[in-house]
């Protein structure tokens, strides 16, 4: 239980992280602060349920996809994210490519790396004498 909340908890950061950058790098990606925190809850659970579900899809009909499902599902939770009033916004078919490779791009990052980075400062357990 302990190791999935920290597993949500870096998943939750990371998606944040993504949005945040994607913000201050892209013109045309607008966020409002009320609705930052919706847009963060509402991406990452989107993209938590997403994932499986196009990635069997795709294995069923069009395993040459297999490899783009993560960019499919970030680009689907984005566009989900949007659809909640006071959130973000996305008005550019540029932006949002940029935007999803962004935000996919430190989702994946976060995901892959602040596991190894919590590991290595988990304590060692001491052998009992």
């Amino acid at each position: 239980m302990v190791r999935w909340i920290i597993r949500t908890a870096m998943f939750l950061g990371s998606a944040m992280l993504g949005i945040v950058l994607a913000w201050l790098l892209l013109d045309d990606f607008r966020l409002s602060l009320p609705g930052f925190v919706t847009a963060v809850i509402v991406f990452a659970v989107a993209q938590s349920l997403l994932s499986p579900l196009i990635e069997k899809a795709i294995k069923r009909y069009a395993e040459a996809l297999l490899g783009g499902v993560e960019l499919l599902s970030t680009f689907v939770a984005l566009l989900i994210a949007s659809l909640f009033p006071g959130g973000l916004q996305i008005s550019e078919v540029t932006t949002w490519v940029l935007a999803t490779l962004v935000v996919w791009l430190v989702t994946a990052l976060g995901t892959w790396l602040l596991p190894l980075i919590v590991e290595k400062q988990r304590p060692e357990p001491q052998p009992s004498a």
